[in-house]
């Protein structure tokens, strides 16, 4: 009976020890940066390579498709740049039509324009360089506070993508801010035309997840570029875009 206890011990001691967790300490670590290019060809696989070009020249015809033509190149910076103007816009009039009635504002974070619209050609593959993501028109209503604190983290920030504002950026605050050419009144709902991501208080404006009311169009942002894009080509008009002061650092 002793000898069993014994064993039955050592057993358990052993059972112990070898489920104790692990430490691992990394000692050394090496890397190698390895160039995406026309250099890495020969180390792809052959046969995977052929299984894609048929589905990549497929691709290749659908976003190499010409459905517009840019009057100049459009960046996206702050405090307002033509393409940033250009996108809160088309957010805007989308908005509206849908609604079936007029959109006060459109914010559009600058950081979710992906890439530079050169002058000429625009391609379906171009907008989808712009907008790689999946994000979808939303429309809110906030109240007139909460629109203010976020107006002001604009002017904190530089600037934003806006349409249907306006705004002076003085040390680091916003002033001289009207919507629709008017003075914010606190106390009244305002609708905004956004993207469900930032309509989720992302980038830090935080103030648009605090609607009252929300408003999911299913209408995919680049979608409504694109049809955009189309529509105004059908009327003989070229994409272009103003700086018409809409945010601005005071003198």
């Amino acid at each position: 009976m002793r000898i069993n206890n014994v064993l039955i011990t050592a057993f358990f001691t052993l059972s112990v020890f070898s489920c104790s967790p692990k430490t691992w300490t990394i000692v050394q670590a090496t890397s190698t940066k390895i160039a995406i290019d026309s250099t890495t060809d020969q180390l792809a696989d052959k046969n995977y390579v052929s299984y894609l070009l048929p589905i990549k020249q497929k691709t290749d015809l659908q976003m190499n498709v010409v459905i517009g033509q840019a009057a100049e190149t459009m960046k996206g910076h702050g405090p307002e740049s033509l393409l940033s103007n250009l996108s809160a816009d088309i957010y805007r009039e989308a908005a509206s039509k849908y609604s079936g009635d007029s959109v006060d504002m459109a914010v559009v974070n600058l950081g979710g324009l992906r890439t530079v619209v050169p002058a000429g050609n625009i391609t379906v593959g171009k907008v989808f360089e712009l907008m790689p993501f999946e994000n979808e028109l939303v429309i809110l209503w906030l109240k007139g506070d909460k629109l203010t604190g976020l107006i002001q983290f604009f002017a904190k920030i530089g600037g934003e993508g806006v349409s249907g504002l306006r705004m002076h950026i003085a040390n680091g605050r916003a002033v001289d801010v009207t919507v629709g050419g008017k003075p914010i009144d606190p106390d009244k709902l305002y609708s905004i035309a956004t993207n469900d991501y930032l309509a989720g208080g992302n980038d830090g404006m935080v103030q648009l997840a605090q609607y009252v009311k929300r408003i999911n169009t299913g209408l995919k942002i680049r979608s409504v570029l694109i049809d955009y894009i189309k529509n105004e080509t059908k009327k003989g008009n070229m994409i272009q875009a103003k700086l018409d002061g809409r945010i601005a650092y005071s003198k």
